[in-house]
């Protein structure tokens, strides 16, 4: 549990560091090219763990010890007496074109960065699940619309899908959308190519939070195996109570059970709690007493009993995907990823915003360094895509017309270009409290989020 959780931390303050260094160096880089001279550069708030100072205007550059953010100090004559011989060089004094430049870069700089890692990610390729549907819960929009076990869906409205990445993305979509259906191309378990008609309701996807593919009914894809145990490890709760490698489990709590995932199923949800469980071994019918062990696993706690399945190793391989592209194809890829992924993010904002989408879809540091952990755990590709949907994230957060953002310095550029003079310091001052109280709620709530689910 602290091994993990140190991962999850570590990878957690890595990611963020990364991602807040190329938004501050965006702002510090245009603020030089266009004359300001630039005091600090800070990765963190806090005390200073780490000073140095630079040749050029003796820039301080400070590594703080709260990683949860960063700043560029420049000259500017209303925070501080400027001497006249540097008045040229300070920030309130740059026409507007320089400040919206200096302003925008933090926001491009991230969004280049997502761009280029994910180019490289395009180049080494990034291990996925295939798009294989399993069982659709009955009374679901995935039941309406007739899936069936092992459909793997090929494209959704004409968008070619590969991974269930995809596919959670498309429906997304749709669902923001509002158009209420897609059609689904599908590859039947039979070989067959045919079209499904998915009703999407927004409410369904994005009110009820959590992930898309799910809220539609659809289950994860396994293959349909009977529930014979492969391998029983020693010490574990199947062991301690008699069972034995080959047994077939048929029935538990009196409830039938007819293949691999059935058993699965029941022993996740029952952590702790004693099954009473009939298996054949030799022709003959034993009753077992089974107590799950307690497992966390991510958010959840879950039942384990210690026993592995050996006879569909092999077909495991089909819901397996690899996405590797050439260099042209990968950049260009890279490039529509990180538009598609800042237009879903703005979209998703907006239907937050307007009550159409449920608050429980906002995460804070505690999840983020949860999902952190989990990518870089199961490989480098999969941590560098965490990097680029965070770094996405961050730009179009701030560029949110908020005060105290950068979008909010960009709003009153907007209103000094309109007026032909800046709006009164006092205006200002009001919009800063204002956006104070703005992010602190939307903190606040991620928070919120981030410690219902760790108890949930």
């Amino acid at each position: 549990m602290f091994s993990n959780v140190a991962i999850s931390a570590l990878a957690f303050v890595v990611a963020l560091g990364l991602l807040v260094a190329i938004h501050e160096f965006g702002h510090f880089w245009v603020a030089r090219r266009v004359g300001i001279k630039v005091l600090r550069y800070s990765v963190g708030f806090g005390k200073a763990l780490y000073t140095r100072r630079g040749k050029v205007d003796n820039t301080e550059f400070v590594i703080a010890a709260i990683p949860l953010g960063g700043y560029v100090k420049m000259l500017d004559e209303r925070e501080a007496p400027v001497p006249p011989g540097e008045r040229e060089r300070a920030f309130n004094r740059q026409p507007l074109w320089a400040r919206t430049a200096v302003v925008l870069a933090g926001p491009v700089a991230n969004f280049i960065l997502a761009a280029l890692v994910w180019w490289v990610v395009n180049l080494i390729g990034i291990q996925g699940l295939a798009p294989l549907v399993g069982e659709p819960r009955p009374d679901t929009a995935a039941a309406a619309a007739g899936f069936q076990h092992e459909d793997r869906i090929l494209s959704v409205d004409g968008d070619a899908i590969e991974t269930w990445q995809d596919a959670r993305i498309a429906l997304l979509q749709a669902a923001l959308d509002g158009d209420g259906s897609v059609d689904v191309d599908v590859r039947t378990e039979q070989g067959g190519e045919l079209t499904r008609v998915l009703s999407v309701p927004p409410a369904a996807v994005l009110e009820t939070g959590g992930d898309a593919v799910e809220n539609l009914g659809f289950g994860q894809w396994w293959p349909r195996v009977e529930a014979r145990a492969g391998e029983v490890i020693a010490g574990g709760a199947a062991a301690s109570a008699g069972l034995e490698a080959g047994d077939l489990v048929v029935s538990i709590d009196g409830i039938a059970v007819t293949e691999w995932r059935d058993l699965v199923n029941i022993v996740q949800q029952n952590p702790g709690v004693p099954l009473d469980v009939d298996v054949q071994r030799d022709g003959s019918l034993i009753n077992l007493a089974i107590v799950p062990e307690s497992v966390t696993v991510g958010e959840q706690t879950i039942g384990r009993i210690g026993v592995r399945e050996t006879a569909a190793e092999g077909l495991y391989d089909k819901a397996r995907v690899t996405v590797k592209l050439p260099v042209v194809e990968a950049l260009s890829g890279a490039v529509a990823q990180t538009w598609n992924m800042s237009v879903l993010t703005l979209r998703m904002l907006g239907k937050l915003v307007v009550g159409q989408a449920s608050l429980d879809n906002i995460s804070g540091p505690i999840s983020i360094a949860q999902y952190a952990g989990q990518s870089a755990s199961v490989g480098p590709a999969h941590y560098l895509n965490f990097i680029a949907l965070i770094s996405v994230s961050l730009a179009v957060l701030n560029l949110l017309p908020i005060p105290m953002l950068d979008g909010g310095h960009l709003l009153y550029f907007l209103f000094e270009a309109v007026r032909g003079k800046p709006l009164s310091e006092r205006i200002q001052l009001l919009g800063q409290q204002v956006g104070i109280v703005m992010l602190g709620g939307l903190m606040f709530l991620a928070f919120y989020n981030d410690i219902w689910r760790l108890m949930a």
